[in-house]
């Protein structure tokens, strides 16, 4: 009766080398894909932005009159609006491209400490202006004293400015933006709540996916195109996290973010 060969020691069967082969293959693919991903964006990130950055400093030059009168006084409210137009557009781009690279895994994340607070101050510097004009004020409870977050710095404000802008812009006139963190175990979770129209609770989920746009209350008053949200649920996940919403119509959005720990 014949004998099956013998395997030298150390050595593997063709099926398992070949196996092997293979997953050496698809991560040299994946490697290269991944960097193309990324070469794609840093290219469309400057030739995107680069034309935008002129637009909007050219326009603010004019609009600014700084090297002398431009003449009928069209022109310089032409040239705010050439400034407001480009400044939502570059935002519109930002927020494409920040959607592609959290989709395409081409962000890397560096988690650290990160105080809520200092974030927080952060984020509200930045929509100080945007906030005055909605006129809508953000009141932090226990501020100076909110927990720690396991988060890149980035990413979290980031997360956070998406929140706190879309509750701004969807609270009533003279209306409060809350917000509230707290410890609950290993996780840090913190609260953006405002009391704007709100939406059913089977819009919801419509709401997390990215150029969504709908036939409710919060959908139609944006002035973006539905990218915020969906933003903050990639950003929560990437860094461990989860993003929750609950809303009711005529009782505004509560926006639930939990991130582990520090």
């Amino acid at each position: 009766m014949a004998q099956a060969a013998s395997i030298p020691p150390g050595a593997q069967p063709a099926c398992a080398a070949e196996t092997d082969a293979r997953a050496a293959a698809r991560k040299r693919r994946d490697a290269v894909a991944d960097e193309a991903k990324r070469s794609f964006l840093r290219m469309a990130s400057h030739e995107l932005r680069t034309p935008l950055n002129s637009i909007l400093g050219f326009s603010e030059i004019l609009q600014s009159e700084l090297y002398g009168p431009l003449g009928a006084p069209q022109y310089k409210e032409y040239a705010g609006i050439i400034h407001t137009s480009g400044a939502r557009l570059l935002k519109l781009v930002n927020q494409v491209l920040e959607i592609a690279r959290l989709e395409g895994g081409a962000m890397d994340f560096d988690l650290r400490p990160e105080s809520l607070d200092h974030a927080l101050d952060d984020v509200l510097d930045g929509l100080r202006e945007e906030i005055a004009l909605r006129n809508v004020a953000v009141l932090i409870e226990n501020r100076g004293a909110l927990p720690v977050a396991l988060a890149d710095a980035r990413g979290l404000r980031n997360l956070l400015g998406n929140l706190v802008q879309n509750a701004a812009i969807f609270s009533p006139e003279g209306g409060v933006v809350r917000v509230r963190a707290e410890r609950i175990g290993d996780w840090v979770e913190l609260a953006v709540i405002d009391r704007g129209p709100g939406v059913d609770p089977e819009d919801i989920p419509r709401l997390l996916r990215p150029f969504e746009q709908g036939e409710n209350a919060l959908t139609r008053r944006s002035e973006g195109a539905g990218l915020g949200l969906p933003i903050v649920e990639l950003l929560c996940t990437a860094m461990g996290g989860r993003l929750k919403l609950s809303s009711a119509p005529g009782e505004g959005l509560t926006a639930r973010v939990r991130l582990p720990a520090a």
